[in-house]
């Protein structure tokens, strides 16, 4: 007599449609193997609000906040029951995230789900992550279904659908159309050496980051190590110590300067001559949902490297995730900042649109996230040591500009409603801005070539570098720290010039450029 099907439930919020810049090519091999991440739900709920500011110990949050055992036992019995293997190494209770592997066809079946295979397309007209024309994934439309026995214990299924899903924020200073127009005075926007830049921004002095360890996730790209060296002792500064930790498979593979190397040099030589004295732990992922939740998840529980803070200059509009996914990676951005550690995040280069050509104002994510630091541009003038003047970033549609605006996912935070210049109903982008144009930007070295980069991803490292600094200052980690920032505007220099498309900087809090550049010193005081 055969056992009666069991009823399935649709994952809530795991809708698929197709992608616009990819073209379908067929179905994808039934006895194709791949891994899929199962984020579980916590044993207790998580709110930083309701921890106000208290920072849990490992196994306070183990005890508190990661999956239930029990839960893991019934995802073991799903995966057995379907033909599944479960990569016990790579699953973990902390990251709440139990890994499966097996074939397409047995996916299929587990997850209710019918996998295709697409080919990107690079279609100048179509709003795309970092895309590669010719490059093949597979996904699905529609939803994920799972046994009713089951469907209650899971927030998402990640890697189902391994479409790319975000680029980096980067611009080089030789591919704008034309140079920028002469500031008032007749001053020229130049580029810098990083810690020429903290020096403007007045950052702590008597610190140099030892001790600490800065994060960096990439979804792409690649350093090599004979630049690094060259870079630092060209500057007249230590060689960092720099760890490649490998993520679902992705490595450092550098190719060169044109590609995502780019971005990974900027953050690290960034980073890492602002805080010389800090560790360099860089976690290579796939571009997918699954590989940057994964790669958040582990910087975050790296009992090994164990950063303080993790910049991520990578991201999407929210309209391009999948709302599951969007939850997903926000709970690892609460479990970062129970634990300890500060995540920045660049708000992107696309403007008021974030590169969306619907007509309607767009925010980047993971920057939308309430639970990291958002980091937007600005223009930065100096003369000597003396900022002359600083604007939004904004060089055309074609050049790029600062990412700001108001999510369509998240509420305004308690923290930041009440704020000079707040005046929205939704969570604001960004919190706080840095030197971000291209030609006030880097001076880097990429795979031999020596670069002036620019963007939003220059401002997650730099502000990465400032936390590492007062981290060791203050001889703990800051952790989450927007709601102390909130509370003082007063410790940034406010930008209150110039736009970003569809809004304008002014007093206070803006759409532009948050709360404005650092006062590194000020900041320091506030945090400590």
């Amino acid at each position: 007599m055969s056992t009666p099907a069991q009823k399935r439930i649709n994952l809530p919020r795991s809708e698929r449609v197709v992608p616009p810049w990819a073209t379908h090519i067929g179905r994808t091999d039934a006895q194709q193997v791949i891994s899929v991440s199962v984020i579980v739900k916590r044993k207790n709920p998580l709110s930083l609000r309701e921890l106000g500011g208290h920072r849990v110990s490992r196994e306070e949050f183990d005890a508190q906040y990661a999956a239930d055992p029990a839960t893991f036992a019934a995802m073991r019995r799903f995966a057995h029951q379907h033909g599944l293997a479960v990569d016990e190494a790579a699953s973990s209770l902390s990251r709440r995230t139990i890994v499966l592997r097996g074939t397409v066809q047995a996916m299929e079946r587990a997850f209710g789900v019918e996998l295709h295979d697409y080919e990107e397309t690079a279609d100048p007209n179509v709003p795309a992550p970092h895309v590669r024309a010719g490059r093949r994934f597979h996904g699905f439309t529609g939803t994920i279904s799972l046994p009713e026995t089951h469907a209650g214990l899971v927030d998402a299924v990640l890697g189902l659908d391994a479409r790319p899903i975000a680029r980096p924020h980067f611009r080089f200073r030789k591919d704008l159309k034309s140079a920028a127009a002469p500031a008032a005075g007749g001053e020229q926007p130049e580029p810098f050496n990083p810690p020429q830049v903290a020096q403007l921004y007045n950052f702590p002095t008597n610190v140099n980051g030892s001790g600490e360890t800065i994060g960096i996730l990439e979804l792409g790209g690649g350093y090599n190590t004979s630049d690094l060296e060259t870079y630092f002792q060209g500057l007249g500064l230590k060689v960092p110590t720099v760890v490649a930790v490998s993520v679902d498979g992705g490595t450092n593979s550098p190719t060169n300067a044109n590609s995502a190397d780019g971005e990974v040099a900027l953050d690290i030589e960034v980073a890492a001559s602002i805080a010389n004295g800090a560790n360099i732990a860089v976690y290579f992922a796939p571009n997918t949902d699954q590989g940057f939740i994964d790669a958040i998840t582990t910087a975050v529980h790296d009992t090994t490297n164990s950063p303080s803070v993790l910049s991520i200059s990578w991201g999407g509009p929210e309209s391009t995730w999948a709302q599951s996914s969007i939850t997903a990676l926000d709970d690892a951005c609460q479990s970062a900042g129970a634990l300890g550690v500060t995540i920045t995040v660049a708000s992107g280069d696309n403007g008021s649109s974030d590169g969306v050509s619907d007509g309607q104002n767009h925010v980047d994510f993971p920057a939308s996230s309430p639970h990291v630091l958002a980091c937007g541009g600005t223009e930065l003038i100096a003369s000597g040591t003396t900022i002359e003047s600083e604007t939004v970033w904004n060089d055309g549609s074609q050049g790029g500009a600062s990412g700001g605006g108001f999510s369509t996912v998240f509420a305004a935070p308690t923290w930041q409603t009440g704020v000079e210049g707040f005046t929205g109903t939704m969570r604001g982008v960004p919190d706080v801005a840095g030197d971000a144009a291209p030609e006030s930007g880097y001076n880097i070295l990429v795979d031999g070539d020596q670069e002036v980069v620019g963007g939003t991803s220059a401002v997650a490292p730099l502000w990465a570098a400032l936390i590492a600094l007062i981290n060791q200052q203050k001889g703990s980690a800051v952790g989450f720290v927007n709601p102390t920032l909130y509370t003082d505007p007063g410790d940034f220099h406010d930008i209150t010039q110039g736009n970003n498309g569809a809004y304008s900087a002014g007093p206070g809090w803006d759409p532009c450029t948050g709360l404005g550049s650092p006062d590194g010193e000020e900041i320091a005081t506030a945090l400590g």
